[in-house]
C-alpha cells in the first residue's frame, strides 16, 4: 500500500471505534464521498492493514469477567521449549492472547476466565504441568478505566 495519509488514519480510528459502520456515515464521519471513502476501506483491507473486523464482547456476560496477566518465564531457553510452550497456550481457550516479550521472562499471557476458583484451576492444571515453565507472576485485573481491543 502506498503512504497513508491523513485521511486514512481517522477511517482506520472510526473504523476502530465502530467496525459495524455504514459506508455512507464513515464517509461523512472522515469528511470524503462514499465512492471515495469505499475505495480507501478497500484498499486498506487488500493490503492488510485492515485484518479483519471483530465484536467487542462482554466478558463478564460470557462467564470469563476474570482477567489475569501472567508473565511466564521459562526453563529453558530453546526453540523447542518455546514451540512447546506456545502450543499448549494455542490449545488453551482460557489464553486470549500469548505475547513473546523481550526482558526477564520470555512470555505476557492474557488470561480470561470466570473467576478466582477458574483462574486456580487454570494456573494448576494448565500452566502448572507444563515442563517448560519456570516462574509465573499473575497480575490480577481489578478495573479497565482505557480497553480499546476488540
Amino acid at each position: 500500500m502506498a503512504k497513508m495519509d491523513h485521511l486514512d488514519e481517522r477511517i482506520l480510528r472510526e473504523l476502530g471505534r465502530d467496525g459495524r459502520v455504514s459506508n455512507l456515515s464513515l464517509a461523512e464521519r472522515v469528511g470524503l464521498s462514499p465512492s471515495a471513502c469505499l475505495r480507501r476501506v478497500q484498499e486498506l483491507e487488500r493490503s492488510g492493514v485492515i485484518k479483519g473486523y471483530r465484536a467487542v464482547l462482554d466478558r463478564a456476560a460470557l462467564h470469563a469477567g476474570f482477567t489475569a496477566y501472567i508473565a511466564v518465564g521459562l526453563a529453558t531457553h530453546t526453540k523447542a521449549a518455546q514451540t512447546a510452550f506456545e502450543r499448549a497456550m494455542q490449545a488453551s481457550p482460557e489464553v486470549r492472547e500469548c505475547h513473546n516479550v523481550t526482558g526477564t521472562v520470555e512470555y505476557l499471557l492474557r488470561v480470561e476466565v470466570a473467576d478466582l476458583r477458574a483462574y486456580k484451576a487454570f494456573h494448576t492444571e494448565v500452566l502448572g504441568t507444563l515442563d517448560q515453565v519456570r516462574s509465573l507472576t499473575s497480575y490480577i485485573v481489578l478495573e479497565s478505566p482505557k480497553d480499546e481491543r476488540a
